[in-house]
């Protein structure tokens, strides 16, 4: 994916600010809109006096005018830090977004006023690798820089703010407090305790690494690696003051298949834009655990959900099915046929995690790993008609596509006051050979020497921040040409028929005026008119008999005298169809005379008495001889034809 280039603009440094009630998003998939009144006032910030946050997330405008007067950030203001205590070094954060409710928040700031799309993804201070503000548990207590980072009571995680998609990348993890030690002042029997590992986006923050199948750790008291809460024997335990080594290794990122429109390998991301007390905030609906994953948990043959050198296997991962059969037994006692499940994917045997503990590799803990791409969900028409949006109001969507921030992230679990400090690197306390995967696949093998001159074949996380903050804003550059041909196809559609109509009738006028220059040059240059128009051809006027037929002369108000029989609308409208009558003056015409006088105007008699025509005054429409009419029907002949039309009726 192309790197875009993207200039920080000054931002204002997070500052402590005095503690905020603690904010409960509302559980619901719809948000409000903000009023323009409030959204087009300045965000204050939350160190401003007056600054009174709203009673709930706000959604904000789209439109550019109603955000013109709030600040254009690309440092997030959020979070303040509020010490704990006298001369600790660790703090709360407040105020700020945490990732709960199966709600997800990434800072967002205002993009340039040309710009298709309002907000855009932009960074927290500092922009390191570090542990990120808002995936975390608040009971969890950080340093300023994001590396230090203490429990409370209780489980608790935190992820990192960068996931792992492909590669070989390895930190470290210094334990200051765990393994049982307690803190000064304690009065739990239990003392403090610590769990590391890597967990994907479904993995829950109040619990434990390794709870589920979602996270793979390994816990300090025993050594043992845990998954889907089952222990498994593998190194040994660490304790205060060691330093614990974290590496995984993942494939190649798989490449959607673009014949497939469902294929979750597909990047698309599912996000509104809210205001938070003072800060943008991407507000997205977190990833479900699968009923897959979950039955795992449920498994009644727990030895199938694990292998006795790795965990999880292939094998194991495709038989998640056989545990839901329904039963085939008939009567009131049988059990009602559920949905299928899903094969549950991995990424290969390629893929696996391993821990060091002050240098010394324990080997390979967990092996073909479950991919982090969300399974295959064909969408439900029936939902997509009930998930249509109302005036005022808009709906967040489950995403069943890859939003870019699938993977699998660091995730750190401290119960009861522990204390870590994470490393990410380029210096390590104990750096692992160049090929670290030569040593995790013979921990026991103490030839194995790095050559000399040798190039890692793994990174340090350190390195991944920049990579993983690049892929977001490329990906906000190709959103952002997406919407502005959606733009411009909406503003397309947006003409009137009115002015469609319009633009036709003046492309007519046109043509018009032009078939008139072309005549006028053909009669100025001596050459015969051009041909009459079909319409005046076939509906020919009153005047087209008249010219040069001596029988056709005005003898004033004819009067029909019929022969041996009256003659029908048939044989009388035609001068040819008349051989036995005779033309002569009616002094006084009569009712009959005046039909058959009106039915011989129509054949080619200029009659102009009041009686037999429709024309106040013998204001008889004059024709200009069958001269072409500029794609407009005359009156006269729209008469004519109305009249024709009239009788034969």
């Amino acid at each position: 994916m192309e790197v875009p280039t993207v200039s920080r603009e000054a931002s204002p440094p997070p500052s402590a600010t005095p503690p905020f009630p603690v904010h409960q998003p509302h559980n619901s998939r719809k948000r409000k809109h903000a009023a323009l009144a409030h959204t087009a006032a300045s965000s204050p910030a939350p160190s401003d006096p007056g600054a009174t946050p709203g009673p709930e997330n706000l959604v904000l405008s789209s439109r550019h005018a109603d955000l013109a007067s709030r600040p254009r950030l690309s440092i997030s203001r959020h979070p303040g830090f509020i010490p704990v205590g006298p001369n600790s070094q660790y703090y709360t954060t407040e105020p700020l977004c945490f990732n709960r409710l199966n709600f997800r928040y990434t800072p967002a700031g205002l993009t340039p006023p040309e710009s298709a799309l309002p907000f855009r993804t932009i960074e927290s201070h500092p922009t390191t690798f570090r542990v990120s503000w808002e995936d975390r548990s608040p009971f969890i207590k950080v340093t300023q820089d994001g590396l230090g980072l203490q429990g409370e009571k209780g489980f608790r995680s935190a992820r990192c703010n960068a996931p792992i998609r492909e590669g070989r990348w390895y930190m470290e993890v210094k334990i200051e407090l765990g393994a049982g030690d307690k803190p000064p002042g304690l009065k739990r029997t239990e003392g403090s305790h610590v769990r590391l590992g890597w967990a994907r986006r479904e993995a829950p923050l109040n619990a434990p690494a390794g709870y589920d199948g979602y996270s793979y750790a390994m816990r300090d008291k025993t050594g043992e690696k845990v998954h889907l809460s089952r222990p498994r024997p593998y190194g040994r335990p660490f304790r205060t003051g060691d330093v614990v080594g974290m590496y995984i290794c993942l494939p190649p990122r798989r490449k959607p298949e673009k014949r497939d429109p469902y294929d979750p390998a597909h990047i698309k991301r599912e996000r509104i834009a809210i205001e938070f007390k003072g800060q943008e905030y991407f507000e997205s609906l977190e990833y479900t655990q699968s009923k897959e994953m979950i039955a795992l948990m449920d498994a009644s043959d727990r030895a199938k959900a694990t292998n006795a050198t790795s965990l999880p296997s292939s094998s194991t991962k495709k038989s998640a099915t056989v545990k839901n059969l329904p039963s085939t037994s008939r009567g009131k006692g049988g059990v009602p046929e559920t949905t299928p499940m899903r094969p549950l994917p991995t990424l290969g045997p390629e893929s696996y995690i391993a821990f060091f503990i002050n240098g010394q590799c324990q080997g390979i803990a967990f092996q073909d790993l479950y991919d982090y791409l969300p399974l295959r969900t064909p969408p439900n028409k029936a939902e997509q008609k009930k998930r249509a949006n109302k005036e005022g109001l808009r709906e967040h969507k489950e995403n069943p596509f890859d939003d870019g921030t699938l993977g699998y992230y660091p995730i750190i679990s401290l119960f009861n006051g522990a204390q870590v400090r994470i490393n990410p690197g380029p210096h390590f306390d104990f750096p692992p050979p160049p090929d670290i995967d030569a040593v995790v696949a013979n921990p026991g093998e103490v030839d194995i020497k790095p050559q000399p001159d040798t190039k890692p074949t793994w990174r340090p996380v350190c390195e991944r921040y920049g990579e993983y903050m690049a892929e977001q804003w490329a990906l906000d550059e190709l959103e952002e040409k997406e919407a502005r041909k959606t733009q411009k196809h909406e503003e397309e559609e947006e003409q009137t028929p009115q002015e469609k109509k319009d633009q036709r009738n003046a492309k007519r006028r046109a043509q018009a005026a032009a078939r008139r220059e072309r005549k006028t040059a053909a009669l100025q240059d001596g050459e015969a008119p051009p041909k009459r128009s079909k319409l005046s051809s076939e509906w020919p006027s009153a005047a087209m008999y008249n010219h040069g037929d001596p029988a056709m002369v005005d003898y004033g108000p004819p009067m029909i005298i019929p022969s041996t029989s009256t003659p029908t609308v048939t044989n009388a409208a035609t001068p040819d169809m008349r051989e036995g009558s005779e033309r002569i003056p009616s002094p006084a015409p009569t009712v009959a005379s005046s039909i058959d006088a009106t039915i011989a105007g129509l054949a080619g008699y200029n009659d102009t008495s009041a009686y037999n025509t429709d024309y106040e005054d013998g204001d008889v429409p004059v024709n200009d001889g069958g001269a072409e009419t500029d794609g407009d029907l005359a009156m006269e002949d729209a008469e004519t034809r109305e009249f024709i039309e009239d009788a034969i009726s």
